[in-house]
Protein backbone atom coordinates (compact mmCIF):
# COMPACT_ATOMS: atom_id res chain seq x y z
CA UNK A 1 0.00 0.00 0.00
CA UNK A 2 1.33 3.42 -0.94
CA UNK A 3 1.51 6.36 1.39
CA UNK A 4 -0.94 9.25 1.13
CA UNK A 5 0.02 12.14 -1.09
CA UNK A 6 -0.69 15.84 -0.84
CA UNK A 7 -0.78 18.24 -3.77
CA UNK A 8 1.19 21.48 -3.58
CA UNK A 9 -1.98 23.58 -3.70
CA UNK A 10 -3.42 21.76 -0.69
CA UNK A 11 -0.16 22.08 1.23
CA UNK A 12 -0.06 25.83 0.54
CA UNK A 13 -3.67 26.19 1.67
CA UNK A 14 -3.03 24.25 4.88
CA UNK A 15 0.13 26.21 5.67
CA UNK A 16 -1.66 29.50 5.00
CA UNK A 17 -4.43 28.36 7.38
CA UNK A 18 -1.81 27.96 10.10
CA UNK A 19 -1.84 24.19 10.35
CA UNK A 20 1.14 22.88 12.28
CA UNK A 21 2.63 20.68 9.56
CA UNK A 22 6.20 19.43 9.80
CA UNK A 23 7.99 19.72 6.46
CA UNK A 24 10.71 17.10 6.05
CA UNK A 25 13.05 17.74 3.13
CA UNK A 26 14.89 14.54 2.19
CA UNK A 27 17.15 15.89 -0.56
CA UNK A 28 20.91 16.37 -0.29
CA UNK A 29 22.26 19.43 1.52
CA UNK A 30 23.55 20.95 -1.72
CA UNK A 31 20.06 20.70 -3.28
CA UNK A 32 18.47 22.26 -0.19
CA UNK A 33 20.90 25.20 -0.45
CA UNK A 34 19.91 25.79 -4.08
CA UNK A 35 16.19 25.85 -3.42
CA UNK A 36 13.78 25.00 -0.61
CA UNK A 37 10.38 25.80 0.85
CA UNK A 38 11.52 25.49 4.44
CA UNK A 39 11.35 22.52 6.69
CA UNK A 40 13.97 20.34 8.29
CA UNK A 41 16.61 18.73 6.13
CA UNK A 42 17.29 15.04 6.73
CA UNK A 43 18.71 13.49 3.54
CA UNK A 44 17.03 10.21 2.60
CA UNK A 45 20.18 8.09 3.18
CA UNK A 46 20.28 9.38 6.80
CA UNK A 47 16.58 9.03 7.56
CA UNK A 48 16.60 5.56 9.11
CA UNK A 49 19.23 6.50 11.68
CA UNK A 50 17.73 9.95 12.40
CA UNK A 51 14.06 9.04 12.87
CA UNK A 52 14.44 9.76 16.58
CA UNK A 53 14.58 13.47 15.64
CA UNK A 54 10.97 13.27 14.41
CA UNK A 55 7.74 13.31 16.38
CA UNK A 56 5.49 10.43 15.29
CA UNK A 57 2.45 12.38 16.52
CA UNK A 58 3.07 15.33 14.18
CA UNK A 59 1.65 15.62 10.69
CA UNK A 60 4.68 15.22 8.42
CA UNK A 61 4.97 16.15 4.74
CA UNK A 62 8.00 14.69 2.97
CA UNK A 63 9.57 16.80 0.23
CA UNK A 64 12.17 16.28 -2.50
CA UNK A 65 12.90 17.59 -6.00
CA UNK A 66 10.12 15.79 -7.90
CA UNK A 67 8.44 13.40 -5.46
CA UNK A 68 10.24 10.06 -5.82
CA UNK A 69 12.68 10.25 -2.91
CA UNK A 70 10.07 11.80 -0.66
CA UNK A 71 7.68 8.94 -1.50
CA UNK A 72 10.38 6.49 -0.37
CA UNK A 73 10.92 8.53 2.80
CA UNK A 74 7.20 8.61 3.53
CA UNK A 75 7.05 4.82 3.11
CA UNK A 76 10.04 4.36 5.46
CA UNK A 77 8.32 6.51 8.09
CA UNK A 78 4.99 4.78 7.60
CA UNK A 79 6.65 1.38 8.02
CA UNK A 80 8.28 2.65 11.23
CA UNK A 81 4.89 3.50 12.74
CA UNK A 82 4.45 7.13 11.68
CA UNK A 83 0.75 7.35 10.85
CA UNK A 84 0.43 11.01 9.81
CA UNK A 85 2.74 11.22 6.79
CA UNK A 86 2.10 12.60 3.31
CA UNK A 87 4.34 12.77 0.27
CA UNK A 88 4.38 16.09 -1.59
CA UNK A 89 3.33 15.14 -5.13
CA UNK A 90 5.70 16.62 -7.69
CA UNK A 91 8.05 18.02 -5.04
CA UNK A 92 9.87 21.33 -5.28
CA UNK A 93 9.31 21.46 -9.05
CA UNK A 94 5.53 21.31 -8.66
CA UNK A 95 5.69 23.95 -5.92
CA UNK A 96 7.67 26.22 -8.26
CA UNK A 97 5.30 25.60 -11.18
CA UNK A 98 1.99 25.96 -9.36
CA UNK A 99 2.51 27.87 -6.10
CA UNK A 100 5.59 30.11 -6.11
CA UNK A 101 7.69 30.64 -9.21
CA UNK A 102 10.35 32.36 -7.08
CA UNK A 103 11.32 28.90 -5.79
CA UNK A 104 14.18 27.89 -8.03
CA UNK A 105 14.02 24.76 -10.16
CA UNK A 106 17.27 22.95 -10.84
Amino acid sequence: MGVPEIRVEELKQRLDAGENLFLLDVRDESEYEISNIGGQLIPLPELSKRMNELDANRQIVTICKMGARSAKAAQVLHNAGFNHVWNLTGGIHAWSDRVDRRVRKY
